[in-house]
C-alpha cells in the first residue's frame, strides 16, 4: 500500500468488500480537503465524511479554534482528547 493509499480515511459503516471497492477507487481518484482546498498528496492525512474532506492539518486548526473560543472542552471531548494525548485533567 503506497502513502497515498494510507493518508485518505473514511468516516462511515461498510462491510468489508464495500471496503475494499471503495479503496480501490480511491486508489484512482485524488481526493481534496474541503477547507483548504489541497488534494491528498499534499496533506498528512484526509478524512472523508458524507460530501466533506478534512485534512489533518485543517482539523488540528479547527480543534485550537474550538478550545480558545469556548475556553473550556465539553466532558465527552477532554475524554477523547486525553486519549489521544494520553494526559489526564
Amino acid at each position: 500500500m503506497s502513502d497515498n493509499e494510507k493518508k485518505v480515511v473514511s468516516i462511515g459503516s461498510k462491510t468489508k468488500k464495500q471496503s475494499d471497492k471503495k479503496d480501490a477507487e480511491v486508489k484512482k481518484e485524488l481526493e481534496y480537503c474541503s477547507f483548504c482546498g489541497r488534494p491528498n498528496t499534499m496533506v498528512p492525512k484526509l478524512v472523508k465524511g458524507p460530501g466533506v474532506n478534512i485534512c489533518s492539518e485543517c482539523t488540528l486548526i479547527a480543534v485550537q479554534y474550538l478550545i480558545l473560543q469556548d475556553g473550556a472542552l465539553s466532558g465527552e471531548a477532554q475524554k477523547i482528547l486525553d486519549l489521544l494525548w494520553g494526559t489526564k485533567r
